[in-house]
């Protein structure tokens, strides 16, 4: 089970996420405005596998028959998401970056209801902001 803030557990190991305090930017794009780049860190990345509790999966597939949004998908691939973004910031800490440019998202699923989600990008230190 992954936690949303602070540290998750995954077979008695801690994975770092970042705190609520981050200032690292996250950028989809090569640039960020009003600063230049000046040293490129390499990969940042974090990821998450979700699942979703049997129940919601079968609420889910009534929904899938009669139409409708599927909520309990929506709910965990979104949880996911964070906890994904959470641990490509917290690597990026750990490099000493400033910013994470061209970040993408990418999902997988590993098994009936559960899915991976990767998110990654660029670990990048900038120029301080230009007046």
């Amino acid at each position: 089970m992954a936690v949303e803030h602070g540290k998750g557990k995954a077979q008695g190991k801690e994975l770092p996420t970042a705190g609520p305090l981050s200032r690292v930017l996250i950028q989809n794009s090569a640039e960020i405005p009003n600063r230049n780049i000046t040293e490129i860190l390499g990969l940042a990345q974090g990821h998450t596998i979700y699942a979703i509790w049997i129940g919601k999966d079968l609420s889910a597939l009534v929904r899938l028959i009669l139409g409708g949004e599927l909520i309990e998908y929506t709910e965990m691939m979104g949880r996911a998401r964070k906890m994904a973004t959470n641990r490509m910031i917290a690597q990026a800490e750990e490099l000493g970056a400033d910013a994470v440019i061209n970040v993408r998202f990418m999902t997988t699923s590993v098994m009936g209801s559960a899915a991976e989600l990767l998110a990654y990008g660029t670990a990048v230190k900038l120029s301080k902001p230009a007046n």
